[in-house]
């Protein structure tokens, strides 16, 4: 009967011991940094950061709270992919409070790799989009959660569940006023909501848009053909790149004053042709080197480039192009009104003034007649030296036979 006693004692006190074990490895398991972290407290909402970026979706979340619900970074995992160890975050421990730290390339591949959310919704355009009907967003979402490691039917940790998500508009302003130098791209800047990709304008001197024009300092000839290339890079094969607009301005900056379009939607300047739009991940059009009238006593007239530009969907670019068969589907967008979240900025266009010992030779363009190359002051001048001419030939034979007829007659 003691024997029973002491055996039984015995089995209270080691089952004590073990429940004191648990305890103290529990405490054992909260790191030094979050015991007198204010972070060290349960799990909330708030303990999550997402930078929406250019490139990266870049996620932050504490730890302490973890550990304060008996997880670690190990355990947590985007979206329940607990099979893919690519889908696991790294802890910051240089940090305070120390956190836990997701990035996510935004391209379809990579997004989908961890089954985060990869949605295109239409939204009719409103605020700095409020000229547009339809405009495109990219809505990217998903979840940390944690793994619980507990073996049995039952557990007493609490479940972690953190939702992220960004939302990126797809149209945006390449503002390139680089058109003298070769192969510039630059990210769009790091704005929350800002888009995705990279951009790059470039300038070409041919039509098959391989050989690239470096403009001089002394500036193009007049009527110059210029080919221009606005490029998407880093991007899903999803999205194609669609021109609304682009313009020139005597600035750097895409004001209203002085400015002159060479396309908006349908309405388009009569040198300017848009090749390529909406229909790729390259859009081109082309257009003569002009002066700007307000540079008259300038040697060279110099203007700056931007173009107004959106990504579409494939399958939803061609609703999105103007219909330029009758009537367009787009308003005529002011400066002012235009995003300018992000730009790619570069060196100025020149244009030389033509100079006046030097004979014009202008080349008519396909569909115009020959007539169309001289202006309207020269046609005025021809004009009025072809009326003199023959004003002067009617005299000429008036006075010849009013003299013929005052000859006297010899009998």
């Amino acid at each position: 009967m003691k024997t029973c006693r002491s055996t039984s004692r015995t089995m209270r006190l080691l089952i004590l011991v073990s429940h004191l074990g648990l305890i103290l490895r529990t405490d054992a398991q909260i790191p030094d940094a979050c015991i007198i972290s204010e972070t060290n407290k349960a799990p909330d909402n708030s303990d999550i950061t997402v930078v929406c970026g250019t490139k990266y979706m870049d996620l932050s979340i504490y730890l302490c709270p973890m550990y304060q619900a008996l997880y670690n970074e190990s355990l947590m995992v985007l979206n329940n992919q607990e099979n893919k160890p690519h889908c696991y975050g790294t802890a910051d421990w240089s940090v305070t409070p120390p956190v836990l730290r997701y990035r996510l390339p935004i391209n379809e591949s990579s997004l989908l790799e961890c089954s985060n959310g990869f949605q295109i919704t239409n939204q009719i355009g409103s605020g700095e989009f409020s000229d547009f009907s339809s405009i495109q967003f990219v809505n990217i979402s998903g979840t940390v959660t944690s793994v619980d490691p507990s073996v049995g039917v039952i557990t007493y940790r609490q479940q972690i569940f953190y939702k992220f998500s960004c939302k990126y508009p797809m149209q945006y302003l390449v503002n390139n006023t680089q058109l003298g130098v070769s192969g510039v791209t630059l990210a769009i800047k790091d704005n929350n909501g800002s888009f995705v990709s990279t951009l790059s304008m470039q300038l070409y001197k041919d039509k098959q848009y391989t050989d690239i024009l470096t403009v001089p300092e002394t500036g193009l000839n007049l009527k110059t053909k210029i080919y221009v290339g606005v490029k998407a890079t880093n991007l899903t094969e999803r999205f194609n790149v669609l021109l609304d607009r682009c313009y020139a301005t005597t600035t750097p900056y895409p004001t209203q004053k002085h400015s002159y379009d060479l396309f908006v939607g349908c309405t388009r300047d009569a040198q300017t042709k848009v090749e390529v739009n909406g229909e790729s991940q390259t859009a081109h059009f082309s257009f003569e080197a002009f002066r700007f009238v307000q540079h008259k006593n300038l040697t060279v007239s110099t203007f700056y480039l931007h173009c107004v530009t959106r990504l579409c969907e494939v399958s939803t670019c061609e609703t999105l192009r103007p219909n330029c068969d009758g009537r367009s589907n787009r308003r005529r967008r002011e400066v002012s009104e235009e995003p300018s979240n992000a730009t790619i900025t570069s060196p100025a266009i020149f244009v030389a003034k033509q100079k006046t010992d030097e004979a014009q030779t202008f080349s008519a363009p396909p569909g115009s007649s020959p007539e169309s190359n001289y202006s309207s002051p020269m046609v005025a001048i021809i004009v009025c030296i072809v009326i003199i001419a023959i004003f002067i030939a009617i005299l000429t034979v008036f006075f010849g036979l009013y003299i013929k007829r005052r000859k006297p007659i010899i009998v």
